[in-house]
């Protein structure tokens, strides 16, 4: 599949047709990610088995490699790392202007090497994302830091434990510090951490690889993680089962109340659900949970209606990922529905694209007002970034006529082939050049 990592693929649906079956959720990109960057902390072989085979998943493979490390995909779900031969302190600008998350490895490679250089992170572009709260993590643990033109240096003889209050809950800068912080001199205290599950697949990946980090009792209550640094020589490979993607779970739950149908999700992580699964009972769809499994049942159209107002928070409130798959759903459920987006500045770009389809959408400020009800029509319309691309996927399947979303490539950054699990569920879709 490696041409639909390309932005000029397509995708074509044909819509109107309600879905059935069942479906088999990826592994989670949001906790993959910083687990293969923690790869870095340890001197010697790991082996993540259920990685999604997603084109970021990919980038982070090749950033590890360029530090010298050697990175092998084993059965296309299963990837080896052996990083006793990492030197480099250098990430090549094509893989960290390519990605986002990149700017996480900043803190593992201080840990292993006391160094880094990078460029200013890319990846989507919803807003403003400043990487601010991560350099000041880093600096309260004594790194130095400073620019060269569009790079970021970062050295440190030695880090040190220090207690670090967030302003305001940020995963990936809570990300970062706990990187670097795993062996560092003395205890590190990091308040108003982020609490999302990503945060304790982290933890927990770490702890079991031999670090020294106590959250279970503090972080979901308190949002408080403890960190008490470790020698390197400590940190030992392990093998670790990324758990299954919230995020893509929650985009098919609202594909099947869009679209209509009843769906089975397997392979779920039910418990970090909750605020979604809410979500759509109010919209009126049935969900039922069994074990590791959920269906969703839309099948009776008249029951589906927007709730008058949802918005985005940090976990466990609804998610802003999963925002632009509810714009899509709300276009076409009765009544009227008012989002408001309080994580990212610019993340209503897929309206645009919506309207083009016939939705009735007014935004102000950070509010979409979505007037429901009405019938979309198959456009061509562009994928501007991930999340916005999966829900103009959302949008085609119920679309009546031929819809073809552009720029695909973004959308395979976060998802395995979600044109085949759509047509695994009897959706009329494919991918075109």
């Amino acid at each position: 599949m490696a041409h639909f990592d390309r932005n000029d693929v397509s995708i074509r649906m044909e819509g109107k047709k309600p879905l059935g079956g069942r479906i088999w959720i990826q592994g989670s990109k949001n906790a993959a990610l910083p687990v293969l960057a923690a790869c870095m902390l340890i001197p010697g072989t790991c082996v993540l088995r259920g990685c999604p085979a997603i084109t970021d998943i990919e980038c982070m493979c090749s950033l590890l490699k360029s530090t010298g490390a050697a990175v092998t995909v084993v059965d296309g779900d299963r990837i080896e790392i052996d990083t006793r031969s990492v030197r480099e302190h250098r990430l090549p600008e094509k893989h960290v202007c390519a990605m986002r998350s990149s700017v996480i490895m900043m803190g593992a490679m201080l840990g292993r090497l006391g160094e880094v250089c990078v460029n200013y992170p890319g990846g989507c572009v919803i807003g403003d994302r400043p990487i601010d709260l991560h350099l000041y993590g880093l600096e309260k643990l004594g790194a130095q830091i400073w620019t060269e033109g569009n790079h970021i240096r970062a050295y440190a003889d030695e880090l040190k434990g220090a207690v670090i209050h967030f302003p305001f809950s940020s995963v990936g800068a809570t990300q970062n510090v706990i990187l670097a912080a795993v062996t560092a001199r003395g205890t590190t205290v990091i308040n108003n951490a982020a609490k999302e599950p990503e945060i304790v697949e982290l933890c927990r990946f770490l702890n079991l690889a031999g670090a020294d980090i106590d959250y279970a009792g503090t972080l979901l209550k308190s949002g408080r993680i403890v960190i008490h640094g470790v020698e390197l020589s400590r940190l030992h490979g392990i093998t670790y089962n990324v758990i299954a993607d919230r995020i893509v779970a929650g985009t098919y739950l609202f594909a099947a109340l869009a679209a209509g149908g009843e769906v089975a999700l397997e392979n779920v992580p039910i418990g970090q659900l909750d605020s979604i699964c809410d979500t759509i009972r109010g919209m009126g769809a049935v969900i039922d949970s069994d074990g590791s499994s959920l269906t969703v049942n839309a099948c009776d159209r008249d029951r589906i209606v927007n709730l008058p107002y949802i918005e985005t928070d940090v976990y466990p409130d609804f998610p802003t990922d999963l925002q632009s798959p509810l714009l899509a759903a709300a276009c076409v459920a009765r009544g009227k529905l008012a989002v408001r987006e309080r994580i990212f500045s610019s993340r209503f770009r897929i309206v645009e694209e919506l309207q083009r389809m016939g939705a009735d959408i007014a935004v102000e400020g950070d509010t979409a007002v979505v007037t429901g009800g009405r019938e979309l029509e198959g456009r061509t319309v562009i994928a501007r970034e991930l999340r916005g691309g999966a829900a103009l996927v959302i949008a085609g399947l119920c679309a009546s006529g031929i819809t073809t979303v552009a720029d695909s490539g973004y959308i395979r950054r976060g998802y395995q082939d979600i044109v085949g699990d759509f047509a695994g569920l009897g959706a009329r879709i494919s991918y075109v050049d």
